[in-house]
């Protein structure tokens, strides 16, 4: 719904100042008249039961690697059901200590085309008000906000609270903003486990023992809901910064805006008391890959959802992702994580409970590790997975029995004969039931499923697939059925 807000204001002004002949201000007219900012319908929790999340990476999305060239594609977010735009860090980023990778800073590789290539981690921050050039500029980045809301898309940045680049302003202006050793030298972050670094040697670990430090921070964050209207923010190690300073922020935030906040981390704490909105599926994620490379069998996923209702509230959401920045680049694409099935896990990312994660270039059959601190291209020559992505988010935006929040979908187990090889679940809310069968082994098998009936195959153009007790079906390497 566009709101044209200014305008209604505007003329509400004139009438109540016709009866004594004041004339509009300049300033008043001008406001009538200049260009109205469209708007998206407010953020409101149960616009997360059946949405889809997209993670944005601008550098390597296009050949141009630029906000503009992103923008364009917009409108086939929304085709896959996508509600939530995750845009990667776009800030400029540190020139100091700017690194590369195989670990060595820019400043000491000498070969100067080498050097040149080098253009530094997104989470090494100089300035969190401010654009990254490599990608446009800020009117830029406006017009995607205003594109993504024209298609009813909310847009959530990637915050990074817990350090810094190292030539931050506040490096020279505010060091007591930052962690120092008993030399008074600032530090790179430290693993409190165990008391040594990280290895994120390009950034500055921020000290939130600073009231100040945490003014300054809260302010940065209100800058881009206030001024540039966005919807909220995925928060970069939510995990290593205090959850005081969540309980202090969250609450100024929402008080603007009613924000979508997703934390990268998996605690439970962080969605109490009205914090966070939504944490990693870390636990699932990595079932998926172990169950994919044969290291774990299908059991292991039950055993895996046991935990995690334990661990969590019904109304909790946790994010399902077979793929994101990190695990891309750093632990391998999805076809060598996930074998022969990468559909099949797909797909039950979104069947599970939970919001469906797509990162940029799995829309595009990706199977390339990005480059994470030089440019590189996701190509768009083939798109299978688009389609799949496609159909996939068209049942989850608009079945009821996919839904989660306050009044979920329940989840129920369906026994099969090959428990170890086929995972079979069902997901109820109302009248509707949509059903998950999926043989997660590259060899084909036959199970026998504790269902009776006809069912349409969701997947298959609503193919009828009949199934009876005590009767197998025959599922090749990797096969998968919805069946409603």
């Amino acid at each position: 719904m566009k709101k044209k807000l200014i305008l209604v204001s505007a003329l509400a002004l004139f009438i109540s100042c016709k009866d004594n002949k004041q004339a509009i201000s300049t300033d008043e007219a001008s406001v009538a008249t200049e260009e109205v900012k469209e708007s998206i319908v407010p953020f409101q929790d149960e616009m997360m039961e059946n949405a889809v999340i997209y993670e944005a990476n601008i550098r390597q999305y296009s050949p141009e690697g630029s906000f503009e060239a992103f923008t364009k594609d917009i409108p086939k977010l929304k085709e896959m059901g996508v509600k939530i735009l995750w845009v990667m860090p776009i800030y400029p980023i540190s020139q100091v200590k700017k690194k590369s990778a195989n670990g060595k800073f820019a400043e000491d590789i000498e070969d100067p085309n080498e050097r040149e290539k080098i253009l530094g981690s997104y989470y090494a921050i100089s300035d969190y008000t401010a654009v990254n050039p490599e990608f446009g500029t800020k009117e830029d980045f406006r017009k995607l906000v205003k594109t993504a809301h024209e298609n009813d898309i909310y847009v959530i940045l990637d915050w990074v609270p817990n350090h810094t680049g190292w030539d931050h302003v506040w490096i020279e202006q505010h060091p007591d903003y930052y962690t120092q050793n008993e030399n008074g030298e600032i530090i790179d972050p430290i693993n409190p486990e165990t008391g040594e670094s990280w290895g994120w040697d390009d950034v500055a670990d921020l000290n939130y023992d600073n009231p100040e430090m945490r003014k300054e921070m809260i302010a940065d964050m209100i800058y881009w809901i206030k001024e540039e209207n966005i919807d909220g923010f995925r928060c970069d190690v939510a995990n290593n910064v205090p959850t005081n300073f969540w309980e202090q922020a969250i609450p100024q935030l929402r008080a603007e805006k009613n924000v979508f906040m997703l934390a990268e981390a998996w605690q439970p704490e962080l969605m109490e008391n009205n914090l966070f909105n939504m944490v990693y599926g870390w636990d699932l994620h990595h079932e998926m890959n172990k169950i994919a490379q044969g290291k774990l069998t299908a059991e292991a996923w039950e055993e895996k959802m046991k935990e995690v209702q334990e661990k969590y509230k019904k109304e909790h959401l946790l994010m399902n992702f077979t793929s994101n920045h990190d695990e891309n680049s750093w632990n391998g694409t999805v076809s060598e994580r996930l074998k022969g099935g990468v559909e099949t896990f797909a797909a039950l990312s979104f069947m599970a409970p939970g919001m469906p994660l797509i990162y940029s270039g799995q829309e595009y059959d990706m199977d390339k590790r990005l480059r994470f601190f030089e440019k590189d291209t996701i190509y768009k020559e083939t798109n299978k997975m688009f389609s799949v992505y496609k159909k996939l988010g068209q049942l989850k935006n608009n079945s009821k029995a996919l839904s989660t929040g306050e009044q979920p979908a329940s989840y129920e187990v369906v026994e099969n004969s090959s428990p170890k090889k086929v995972i079979s679940f069902k997901r109820t809310k109302g009248k509707e039931t949509i059903i998950y069968i999926a043989n997660v082994t590259e060899n084909e098998v036959e199970v026998e499923l504790n269902l009776e009936g006809d069912f349409k195959d969701y997947m298959e153009n609503n193919k009828t697939l009949t199934i009876k007790n005590n009767k197998k079906i025959k599922m090749l390497p990797w096969e998968y059925h919805i069946l409603k």
